[in-house]
């Protein structure tokens, strides 16, 4: 069988495999289907209505809002990415997601949601592992916000993108299309768009990234990891076999 968003299946192929019991049941929840212009507030800070979507096409942001209008980009979402998750269990949204490009998404009820977890564990655990692997970037990136400095803070950004979209097959050790402008590289990793600029200029002077025409191009991937102490564990090393690792032997 083959899934209609092979994306999330790619992504929790990293984790366990599928069986076509399995497959059949994540193809189910696509039933439901929206897309959104590039702007579209696919969730609001503070909505109570609770709205899972899988993302299938097209890349969003989440974000918080300060009182004054200025915003920090918490992440970006990728096809694959499960949007709005929290709001499961949370009783309001705490955090907005916005689309930057066209996008398309599954909408999923709570409820269905509910369901699946319950009759399929193998399911749950894996969309688990993928959320904790969400709160392992937001980590990262707390410590890039901290401590690296700025040229640091780009390349382990860039480099980060790039592991997660190679894991659902959207990018190479090569690099990656990236429609981010300077303005989200800036509410990202807290700099001006003019210091975004002077970074990504010195990196490429050093010959280790290029940032052109919506395209990132690793020019020298070991010498850029190497500068920004890029290690992937945090994004790939939770990998057991369900059935033999973490599931009870009766599943």
């Amino acid at each position: 069988m083959a899934l209609k968003n092979c994306f999330l299946t790619r992504k929790l192929s990293a984790f366990f495999s599928p069986s076509e019991e399995e497959l059949g049941i994540l193809d189910g929840l696509h039933r439901n289907r929206r897309s959104f212009l590039p702007g579209s507030h696919l969730i609001q800070e503070g909505q109570s209505d609770h709205t899972v979507f899988v993302l299938t096409e097209g890349w969003t942001s989440s974000y918080k809002t300060l009182r004054d209008g200025r915003r920090q980009i918490v992440d970006f979402q990728i096809p694959g990415d499960f949007l709005g998750l929290r709001s499961l269990l949370f009783r309001t949204a705490d955090c907005g997601i916005e689309s930057i490009t066209p996008v398309r998404a599954w909408v999923i009820k709570s409820k269905n949601l509910h369901d699946t977890f319950e009759k399929f564990p193998h399911i749950a655990t894996a969309v688990l592992w993928s959320t904790l692997c969400d709160e392992a970037i937001v980590v990262e990136r707390l410590v890039s916000l901290g401590r690296r400095d700025a040229a640091e803070r780009m390349a382990h950004f860039f480099l980060e993108l790039g592991e997660r979209l190679r894991l659902v097959g959207l990018g190479t050790e090569t690099g990656f299309a990236c429609p981010l402008s300077q303005h989200h590289l800036a509410d990202t990793l807290g700099f001006s768009a003019v210091h975004v600029n002077r970074v990504l200029r010195q990196l490429r002077e050093q010959g280790l990234l290029t940032f052109r025409n919506g395209n990132v191009m690793f020019d020298n991937f070991d010498g850029l990891a190497a500068f920004a102490g890029f290690d992937a564990a945090y994004l790939n090393h939770v990998r057991p076999v369900i059935r033999e690792s973490i599931l009870p032997k009766s599943l």
